[in-house]
């Protein structure tokens, strides 16, 4: 499946999703308008998502003369995976994770969080570059920003028809009715993670594969999911409104694990992932 088909078929399922949550809310009308807004947010979606997922997530970018050794590492790995050289960008966050975002190559984000530089080595990092230089060749950064951006906006709506109180009322009536807007709450981010989750988990292993073979060391790879891990669980993100939906943009999931959370991750199991990049050292893809 390609990365255009990718993308339309996430539009409309997360487009489907919000004409319906109009459609419980008010009945046709108030669809008709969620159809509108979601025309709207679509196009944004579409040519401002990566601006969108970069504020979402407090990422600032960096100069080369302020951050000049992550900035020769982006740059080794761009070369190796014979990628255009992207922006780079420093989320201050002590919970160790990092990203890519944009259109295309040509306008491609990598980002790393504060606390991701603080627990792994140079070449465990580069490696993390590799997976996300990975995402971009692959073409992947299009859609899971878009899913990131349209997924983060209906968990606004879900959150604003709860306060709202289900203030468009049923279908029967026009006296407002909060059943409607706590079904919208509950229903909202959990459709719309499901929905990210099914084009996200396959993205990781491809993502791994492709960062392992461009930087020839799948061990350093491994080495760092296993610290991610770690790292994560002693120090998730705070899930903020809205951040959830950026959870598939990042290496590792980013919040603690259990419960719905667990559930429906946007990643694969990470045990599952080091083993995969071990049995590709084993298969002679090997460090230099």
């Amino acid at each position: 499946m390609n990365s255009f088909f990718k993308t339309t078929l996430i539009l409309a399922a997360l487009t489907g999703l919000l004409v319906g949550m109009g459609y419980v809310l008010g009945g046709p009308g108030v669809a008709l308008i969620a159809l509108i807004f979601a025309g709207i947010m679509n196009f944004v979606a579409f040519f401002f998502s990566d601006k969108l997922a970069l504020s979402m997530a407090g990422a600032k970018e960096v100069s080369r003369e302020e951050e000049p050794e992550l900035h020769r590492m982006v740059a080794e790995v761009a070369r190796l995976s014979e990628m255009p050289m992207p922006r780079v960008f420093v989320v201050q966050n002590e919970s160790p994770n990092a990203f890519a975002t944009g259109r295309d190559p040509n306008h491609a984000v990598v980002a790393v969080t504060t606390g991701i530089r603080r627990i792994l080595t140079d070449r465990e990092l580069r490696a993390v570059i590799g997976h996300e230089m990975g995402h971009v060749k692959n073409r992947d950064i299009l859609t899971s920003s878009i899913a990131a951006t349209v997924a983060g906006a209906i968990s606004y709506l879900g959150m604003m028809a709860f306060w709202m109180g289900g203030m468009f009322g049923g279908r029967d009536g026009d006296r407002p009715n909060p059943l409607f807007g706590l079904l919208m709450f509950i229903f909202a981010p959990i459709a719309a993670g499901i929905l990210q989750m099914a084009l996200s988990r396959t993205r990781e292993y491809a993502a791994d594969r492709s960062g392992a073979e461009y930087t020839h060391d799948p061990l350093s790879l491994a080495s760092a999911l296993g610290k991610l891990q770690s790292g994560v669980a002693m120090r998730p993100m705070e899930q903020k409104a809205g951040a959830q939906a950026l959870s598939s943009l990042y290496i590792v999931h980013p919040f603690s694990a259990g419960g719905l959370g667990n559930l429906f991750s946007t990643h694969p199991p990470l045990e599952e992932r080091i083993k995969r990049l071990e049995e590709m050292a084993r298969n002679g893809i090997t460090s230099r």
